[in-house]
């Protein structure tokens, strides 16, 4: 990485130029000999897994189904469904996996020479269509697959919390607050994002610097419930004149049980 790259990241934040010049040389290394295919394959395979299971998976899957080399997507297409869970495979990755071998065939996922032609956000778009390939997996590929330099991966645990401890925060930033404070170190966001993965390392280590200077995150605006004034029913007076009706029903009935019926006044009447 240039020395002009640094120094625009230093010059537009303090605290993350003492982070740059605590770390020293800027290493991310692009692996740019993998198909997509297969980087998302691996991607999926190691998800919700500890790395040497995901790697023992991962190889008995390629032993398998690929005869020493990766398997195809026609390949995972054609393999029954049992013997992808008999090499420890879960169901979803298993349909997650043929999902992404019938998306590679249909050219949905296209080679790698397609791929680096696309922009950013039409290559996420794209990949992200496989089942089980979330944002920050394509932002993964980009980064260390493409070497895209301007990739911030802000649901990232390790970036948040590199966030959190070079800036001194009480607790990691919202993946939106984190993206709105990033757009500063455009258009060299990857390169910030790797020195936020390495601040973890060094606040381990105990060699972290302390934060130059004290940050507010930008505000960003709440959604606000609209009022239902207009569905609110109003008590009508109605129910009231009831209410007042009532003591007069009664009265009323009290002085027609007090007269005598009409058979009684005349029974009266005749006795007279």
């Amino acid at each position: 990485m240039s020395q002009h790259i640094l120094n625009h990241l230093s010059g537009v934040d303090r605290n993350l130029g003492g982070l740059i010049r605590a770390v020293g040389t800027y290493g991310l290394v692009i692996e740019n000999n993998c198909h997509p295919y297969e980087s998302l394959a691996q991607a999926i395979t190691h998800q919700q897994l500890h790395a040497a299971a995901a790697r023992s998976i991962l190889a008995r899957f390629v032993n398998t189904f690929g005869n020493g080399a990766f398997p195809t997507p026609e390949a995972v297409l054609a393999a029954p469904n049992e013997a992808l869970r008999a090499v420890g495979l879960s169901f979803s990755k298993i349909a997650a996996l043929k999902d992404l071998a019938a998306k590679t065939v249909a050219g949905v996922v296209p080679d790698r020479e397609v791929l680096v032609g696309l922009e950013d956000a039409e290559i996420i778009a794209r990949l992200t269509e496989v089942r089980g390939i979330g944002r920050w997996t394509v932002e993964m590929l980009l980064m260390f697959q493409l070497g895209r330099p301007d990739i911030l991966p802000v649901d990232d645990f390790g970036v948040r919390a590199g966030f959190q401890f070079t800036y001194g925060l009480r607790k990691m930033p919202a993946p939106k607050a984190l993206a709105a404070y990033g757009e500063r170190w455009g258009p060299h966001r990857t390169a910030a994002a790797w020195y936020l993965w390495r601040a973890c390392e060094l606040k381990r280590a105990g060699t972290l610097p302390v934060p130059l200077e004290q940050i507010r995150l930008p505000r960003l605006p709440r959604l606000r419930r609209r009022r239902l004034a207009s569905t609110v029913k109003v008590a009508k007076p109605k129910a009231a004149t009831q209410v007042k009706a009532k003591p007069q029903a009664k009265a009323k009935s009290k002085q027609a049980t007090n007269r005598p019926s009409s058979k009684k006044a005349k029974s009266t009447r005749a006795r007279k």
